[in-house]
């Protein structure tokens, strides 16, 4: 499961980095939780744009738009099986920019919150899948976050990871030609571990309420 993740880059960083168009400044996010609209990168015609959208996918039949907050994460392997999902992977998949997420370990009677990243830092994109949903006149946006196994990281907290897509890999996942299950399952594997680093934060990252730097200072090693 990924149930809360940071996105604090420059806005002008973060376009130059992965070239899409977002018209909007963007503040600095250290905990981003389900139900929040989120900065995604879709493609449109032959270019990326930037836009929001509310993070727990709503499938355009739901009758009720709760749904979504059961709907964060799709798994890789049946992604293509789950009728939440089937028809996004196939016709509606997006970026979902971040630079660290966090997952939680039980330790004792506690729940001990780590943060993931990249070594050098520098923000990357998770696989997710996007929707429309519409009801007596009411129009949502929301997009769900593809979790695959772990990686040697990742598995010394949580038997789930998200996808993280390599930069080489970005355009196929946006390419809506692109459409065999195979050929897309095929991106929704664990991240190599050798790029990516862990450290335990404070348990304030549990509560939603809270934002700001100290979310994501490291507390003592793992």
């Amino acid at each position: 499961m990924c149930g809360r993740f940071s996105l604090f880059e420059d806005i002008g960083s973060l376009k130059e980095q992965f070239q899409f168009d977002f018209p909007d400044d963007l503040d600095a996010r250290y905990n981003i939780a389900p139900g929040q609209d989120i900065l995604t990168v879709i493609n449109h015609g032959e270019r990326r744009i930037g836009t929001r959208m509310r993070w727990g996918l709503i499938p355009f039949w739901a009758d009720d738009e709760k749904i979504g907050y059961k709907m964060i994460n799709a798994r890789a392997e049946t992604v293509n099986e789950k009728a939440s999902f089937k028809h996004a992977l196939k016709q509606r998949r997006c970026l979902i920019l971040t630079d660290g997420f966090y997952e939680w370990k039980k330790e004792g009677k506690q729940k001990q919150p780590y943060r993931f990243g990249m070594k050098n830092k520098k923000p990357f994109a998770l696989a997710g899948l996007w929707e429309n949903w519409s009801k007596d006149g009411k129009e949502i946006t929301s997009c769900t976050i593809i979790t695959t196994s772990p990686n040697e990281v990742t598995e010394k907290v949580h038997d789930r990871m998200p996808v993280i897509l390599p930069e080489d890999k970005l355009d196929l996942w946006l390419d809506s030609s692109v459409y065999q299950t195979q050929e897309l399952k095929e991106l929704l594997v664990p991240y190599e571990a050798g790029f990516m680093e862990v450290y335990p934060v404070s348990t304030a990252i549990n509560s939603a309420k809270n934002e700001g730097k100290d979310l994501i200072a490291p507390i003592n090693s793992l």
